[in-house]
């Protein structure tokens, strides 16, 4: 376990207690301590380190003081500006790109997914090799360096352009696969959801409870990193539900670029079901994941979530999300009403009450409705359940 100091910097009142929660659940996710935030206010960067000659003098303090293996600066650096910090306080300094990938690395399970972080990891590193000879090398290993790590800092800029563009060769192909998957579940007149959302807020754990399925959870950001797709039914139709890669606030123009292709498959869903967390600040959320979707041009129809409601908050809660508890199983059939809604048509509740002449008119019923129960009577079988609109004058004609 690594023993990290977070460099807060901002410049006048730009302070954004999210953006740094969301580093303090980064590190958490890779097991690093946080010893100390040092946060600070700037007037005017320092062209040499960012946060001037004073600031520094005061971390490498605390970083002695507090047995630091690792700086990280909460936003971005220049490579001059890394190595300057790095120079005065004695321990390795990584930003939070660097972090980001760190957990993307550790997550990676699929070739797809392996494929997407070491291009991002490329694609970060190689701007940064130029003009600087070995002196990104000088970071060493620790926290940043999973994946090509510090063998690929020493390799010579035209043999990381030649490997990224054959890894672009190998994502073309993944990305030709996915579009045939797509491409037959669309033959197949298979409706898809792809939920989407904020990092840590239960998808995986609201696809798990909806399908029965056992994708991994953890209670930590970006737990999952790989497409995943399980299949359920909702009142006898089949839907398949695609757990993807959560988003953060400030993602890095590299890994959304990176990652764009994983993002992609919600342009072909048929809806989008935007997940939030009912116990935090659940519309910066939102924002934050229209915003990535609008990007990407997955402007179609979307269904928003509070999940975790369980959990005591203090926000109230919003008329425009759908309120489920995944993990304690609450909300879940108003949310497969609306989902079911959304895919196939608008539905209304009926109770019909049949007279045993009639029951053949029951096999009938269940072709042109979802027959929630039966009711068998000494003088009647009451019938309730649910119809679609379009269907509820076909109804009326078979009674």
């Amino acid at each position: 376990m690594y023993n990290v100091i977070i460099l807060n910097a901002f410049i006048d009142d730009a302070y954004n207690q999210e953006n740094l929660n969301d580093t303090l659940d980064l590190c958490r996710a890779i097991d690093s301590n946080v010893v100390y935030v040092l946060s600070k206010k700037i007037l005017r960067p320092s062209p040499a380190t960012f946060v001037g000659k004073g600031c520094v003098e005061n971390l490498k303090s605390l970083c002695e003081l507090n047995n630091a293996d690792t700086v990280i600066f909460n936003g971005e650096l220049s490579p001059s500006q890394t190595i300057n910090i790095s120079d005065v306080v004695g321990v390795p300094v990584i930003t939070r790109t660097n972090l980001i990938l760190e957990v993307f690395a550790r997550r990676a399970l699929s070739n797809e997914g392996k494929i997407l972080v070491e291009l991002a990891q490329l694609r970060y590193i190689y701007p940064r090799l130029k003009g600087q000879g070995d002196s990104l090398s000088r970071q060493g290993g620790g926290i940043g360096s999973t994946g090509p790590g510090e063998s690929k800092l020493e390799m010579d800029r035209r043999y990381i352009k030649t490997r990224i563009k054959g890894l672009e060769r190998k994502l073309k192909e993944v990305q030709k696969r996915q579009k045939l998957q797509v491409y037959k579940r669309e033959k197949s007149n298979v409706k898809t959801v792809a939920v989407v959302g904020y990092t840590n807020v239960g998808k995986s754990t609201l696809v798990n409870t909806l399908c029965g399925s056992d994708i991994l959870e953890l209670d930590q950001v970006f737990a999952t990193l790989d497409l995943t797709a399980r299949s359920t039914k909702i009142y006898d139709e089949k839907v398949i539900f695609i757990d993807t890669v959560g988003f953060i606030r400030e993602l890095p123009e590299t890994l959304m670029e990176a990652f764009k292709s994983t993002l992609e498959i919600a342009k072909y869903a048929d809806l989008i079901v935007c997940v939030a967390d009912a116990s935090a600040e659940f519309k910066n959320q939102r924002e934050v994941a229209d915003e990535i979707l609008n990007s990407i041009g997955a402007n179609q129809n979307r269904l928003y979530i509070l999940n975790k409601s369980d959990i005591p908050t203090r926000a109230f809660i919003d008329k425009d999300f759908i309120t489920v508890s995944a993990k304690e199983k609450v909300g879940l059939t108003k949310l497969k009403d609306a989902v079911y809604e959304r895919l196939f048509g608008q539905f209304t509740e009926y109770k019909l009450e049949i007279n045993y002449e009639s029951s053949p008119v029951l096999q009938k019923l269940k072709t042109l409705t979802m027959t929630a129960n039966i009711e068998y009577l000494d003088d009647k079988i009451i019938v309730t359940g649910l119809v679609k609109r379009e269907n509820v004058d076909k109804i009326k004609n078979i009674i």
